[in-house]
């Protein structure tokens, strides 16, 4: 079991941006009532990008913020969890070892984890790097989201348990090598496209790519505002 740290955030104004984003989260100090669009008090600006029942609840890997300070050097948003807009961070899960379709229990509720997260522009306002969000992507750091199984209350500190395994091969990080690296691989692409547990988006891109043969352009999404 993993000891989560528990965080929602209200919409605000970008840094030097008029944009809105939930961005920005911070722990909470209480329990919080879980639906199947998420906690109580947690905001998304563009809902058609961010949240709804396939992006419920958003998990980053604590483990990751030494290699970005690394990398980028020892900025504030690093010091503690809720730089990349996540509700929930933990020590000791990545991307390599949790797959799609993995259900745990947290809580009073049960989650199941969706898809992977794609990286957007509000990542370059956010960090105050401009490709910070094609770093992101690039590296395969990026986190997933749970959809949910069954509503809940959620308390800071509560542990995240694996009950329940429906696609261990498919790793995050394959569907990402799948997405972002290898990214017309045939047999890779017709996997992701039969796998039920997968959110529909990414299904409907995997079949796009076999269809077309083309990789789709991702410069909207990860460089926004220019």
């Amino acid at each position: 079991m993993y000891q989560i740290t528990l965080l929602t955030g209200r919409t605000a104004p970008l840094p030097d941006s008029k944009a809105l984003s939930g961005i920005a989260k911070r722990p909470v100090d209480r329990p919080l009532p879980l639906g199947p669009e998420g906690f109580e008090g947690d905001e998304q600006a563009d809902l058609r990008a961010h949240g709804g029942v396939e992006k419920a609840v958003h998990h980053y890997p604590y483990d990751h913020y030494p290699t970005w300070a690394a990398e980028l050097g020892a900025l504030p948003l690093l010091g503690a969890p809720g730089a990349f807009g996540e509700n929930i961070s933990t020590s000791g899960l990545t991307e390599a070892s949790i797959a799609v379709g993995d259900v745990f229990r947290l809580g009073s509720a049960v989650l199941q984890v969706s898809q992977g997260r794609q990286p957007c522009w509000k990542l370059n306002r956010r960090f105050g790097v401009p490709d910070m969000s094609r770093r992101v992507q690039r590296s395969g750091r990026t986190g997933w989201y749970y959809r949910v199984l069954q509503s809940g209350e959620v308390a800071p500190g509560d542990r995240l348990e694996l009950v329940e395994r429906a696609a261990p091969e498919w790793t995050l990080q394959r569907l990402w090598q799948a997405l972002y690296v290898d990214r017309l691989n045939k047999a890779e692409l017709e996997g992701m496209a039969a796998l039920e547990v997968l959110a529909e988006g990414w299904r409907k891109h995997a079949r796009r790519r076999l269809q077309s043969g083309r990789v789709e352009d991702w410069s909207k999404r990860l460089d926004g505002e220019t």
